[in-house]
């Protein structure tokens, strides 16, 4: 007989509750966990299968180094040793600008990321690159500018909310909420609540809702700009909330005054009428939207969340019950980095900001190592991602892998980017770690859960947090602990604390390296450097955070941390740790004027300057590629790159190239057939796909394929069809926007 262990999904970031069935240091089934506070017993197909992700056959067990172009085993002491002296010798020579670390994009787990950019700002570095710079780069530099921090994500109250606005998200297949298919069916089934949906397409979203608005693709802009005009004509707006809590709606408004609403529909292919209807629902309903990448990597990204924020502002939604919140956080995802800033920096290339919280656009990392300027980029530790899956250009990033002197790479599995290191260093799993993420998705209560091990490794493989905390050890990074305190960390948490700051408390020069030395004694006597700085971190917790705890119940005082380290410990299935002051939720804002920005003038020019007549010639695409190719496109049955056993599909269909019945009969080609797809930055030949709820003039790929698994490729890789250079202004890549043509191969 085996025993259930309560944990949690890492393949998204939803990271529902499961259990898992242990024989004999084996995981062997999986089911839901009911008593998740969050999921409540939800959990989709792909958490179902996450033992493909713990048991796949490209498993690394030890530390490799390449030799000759051949991988062979060496000692973590060897390799820590090496990687420490010509990591140390790169930036000596060539400065801190020529480290970058890649990383903090896990799904599952986040406590590496707090070690990694530790030993990125050792070195003196700012050059970190992320998944969620690849993402997130407009959008979350538009909410720096206007709410005053890049990592205040606003979102929908959707338990609260009267009107839920899908935007640019398919949430039934690809979720980005807690339990998103069951929320959006509820709402959907509501008599008292509305569901609305603006895609281009009839997607499975679209499907359930009570209004959908098939707008014209790459139209996203032109439309809110549209909706903003109307409410502004028809003096809907709410001047109350906008003189009360927003600063700048006199200097904006007269973008919107004036406009031509009806040729602008037009353009987007939309009734007047029907979007009348909806900007009066807007201003009288309690409404909220959610945003995704149909919005983030679609044309005019940046401008998108722009205009999207100013709707919610003119309707006076965010802050507010039932529209668009600011949740509460354990620890932010990320810090602000405003690149007005002169100590910030940007991209050598092409002064990109780093504007995902401090992370730089995935999409400039190519040119940034490829570039002849003394500043390049020539060492990166790349942990638990893999870039040449998941990131832009493929081509691009290959070569510039190639270029780097030093290539380090924290996973566990031989991925494509391992494939391309000088070392690879094996990580444990999301199941034979301590690990927890910090994705602020539910409001007004906080959330957390630290996973635990349910597993012991099967190999000599190491935390991420731990391979951190030993490299910066072998650099020198680490001061000399003294005896008592390293003696201390076998004892009480609090005797070990004392220890603790009685020594760094008299070297405030050590505080930026508290992590590693938390990592080198805490670390050492549990076998977890991410556990150790998970303490640290609520020991030295934000004041928000403290605030929200006590508002639940935790009791104050100098062990308030201690005690909700040991209550997230004692309780494996998560539990909430905060809860909000949901009737005051404004005062999370944090610019200077304390209330949101409504001017960001980088963008006025753009936003003043958005047409009809504009939009409609720039539109227009070439005969070489008539075509509009969404690449990346999510479904239950795609995945990033953490599971790479086909086998995990059991029978469903994977990487298609979907296309609308009328486009196939115009291509003479058939369900199954073979069909080329080509872009400015590359072919790739796959099986065509025609489904009905494709739009017109639309080819849809899934991400999440090209893997090379068991000496086989499964699909292609669609990063291979999509180009560094074909982004937005701030960085982000515009992937649901890249012209295409379809082909007979």
């Amino acid at each position: 007989m085996g025993t259930w262990h309560k944990t949690g999904c890492v393949l998204c970031a939803q990271n529902c509750g499961l259990e898992v069935l242990v024989e004999g240091n084996r995981m062997v089934k999986v089911r839901p966990d009911k008593e998740n506070p969050r999921s409540l017993g939800y959990a989709c197909r792909k958490g179902m299968n996450v033992l493909y992700h713990q048991y796949p056959a490209d498993r690394l067990t030890q530390p490799l180094k390449k030799v000759g172009g051949e991988f062979v085993p060496v000692s973590w002491d060897q390799a820590l040793n090496e990687i420490a002296e010509k990591l140390t010798t790169t930036v000596e020579a060539h400065g801190p600008r020529s480290f970058a670390y890649l990383g903090a994009s896990a799904q599952g787990g986040h406590m590496e990321a707090g070690f990694g950019v530790s030993l990125m700002k050792c070195l003196g570095s700012q050059n970190l690159y992320t998944s969620a710079g690849q993402e997130f780069s407009g959008t979350w530099w538009v909410q720096g500018r206007m709410f005053g921090k890049q990592y205040i994500l606003t979102g929908p109250d959707d338990h609260e909310t009267e009107m839920l606005v899908a935007w640019g998200w398919n949430g039934m297949e690809s979720h980005q909420m807690p339990r998103a298919p069951l929320v959006l069916k509820g709402i959907s089934k509501d008599p008292e609540r509305l569901l609305v949906s603006v895609d281009p397409r009839k997607s499975e979203t679209a499907r359930i809702a009570d209004i959908h608005l098939a707008l014209r693709p790459g139209t996203d802009s032109l439309l809110v700009k549209a909706m903003i005009a109307i409410i502004v004509e028809q003096g809907w707006e709410n001047e109350a909330y906008l003189s009360d809590h927003t600063d700048g709606w006199q200097t904006v408004k007269p973008w919107f005054q004036a406009f031509d609403t009806r040729a602008a529909l037009a353009v987007c292919e939309l009734s007047y009428d029907t979007v009348f209807d909806l900007c009066r629902l807007m201003t009288t309903r309690r409404w909220a939207f959610h945003p995704d990448l149909g919005i983030f990597m679609g044309r005019h990204s940046t401008l998108n969340s722009y205009l999207l924020n100013i709707l919610g502002c003119v309707c006076g939604i965010f802050g507010q019950r039932g529209g668009n919140i600011i949740p509460g956080m354990v620890m932010p995802l990320g810090y602000h980095a405003d690149e007005r800033n002169p100590k910030v920096w940007q991209t050598v290339v092409s002064g990109l900001p780093p504007a995902a919280a401090g992370s730089f656009p995935a999409c400039a990392l190519p040119e940034e190592i490829l570039t002849d300027h003394p500043d390049r980029i020539r060492a990166a530790i790349v942990s638990v991602c893999n870039p040449l899956r998941s990131w832009p250009d493929t081509k691009a990033l290959e070569t510039a892998f190639d270029h780097l002197d030093l290539l380090v790479v924290h996973d566990m599995v031989m991925s494509e980017t391992a494939q391309k290191a000088h070392y690879v260093l094996p990580c444990r799993s999301f199941y034979e770690a301590y690990d927890g993420t910090f994705f602020p998705w539910s409001f007004p209560n906080v959330y957390f859960q630290m996973r635990r091990p349910v597993v012991k490794p099967e190999g000599d493989q190491l935390e991420s947090s731990q391979i951190f905390t030993r490299l910066a050890d072998k650099m020198g990074l680490i001061p000399e602990i003294p005896e008592e305190v390293r003696q201390a960390a076998h004892k009480d948490r609090m005797t070990f604390g004392a220890a603790l700051m009685a020594w760094v408390g008299a070297h405030p020069e050590y505080f930026p390296k508290m992590l590693f030395i938390l990592g080198k004694t805490l670390g050492e006597a549990w076998d977890s450097a991410a556990l150790a700085g998970f303490w640290g971190m609520m020991m030295t917790a934000p004041k928000a955070f403290r605030k929200n705890a006590a508002r639940l119940g935790f009791e104050t005082g100098m062990e308030m941390g201690d005690r909700i380290f040991q209550t997230v410990i004692d309780t494996p299935e998560g539990l909430w740790v905060g809860t909000m002051d949901a009737e005051n939720n404004l005062a999370e804002v944090k610019t200077d004027s304390g209330k949101i920005e409504l001017v960001i003038p980088e963008l006025e020019a753009e936003a003043r300057a958005l047409d009809a007549d504009t939009e409609a010639r720039d539109l227009i695409l070439t005969d070489a590629f008539p075509l509009v190719l969404n690449a990346g496109r999510h479904r239950m049955t795609t995945m990033n790159t953490q599971l790479r056993d086909p086998e995990w599909l059991k029978g469903k269909r994977g990487c298609t190239i979907a296309v609308s019945p009328s486009l196939a009969d115009t291509l003479g080609l058939s369900d199954g057939d073979a069909v080329r797809v080509t872009t400015e930055a590359g072919t790739a030949v796959g099986e065509l796909e025609v489904k009905d709820d494709v739009r017109e003039g639309m080819v849809l790929i899934p991400h999440g394929f090209g893997l090379n698994y068991n000496g086989q490729t499964t699909g292609f890789n669609v990063n291979d069809l999509t180009g560094s250079t074909h982004r937005d202004p701030i960085g982000t890549p515009l992937h649901r926007f890249v012209p295409c043509r379809l082909e007979t191969p």
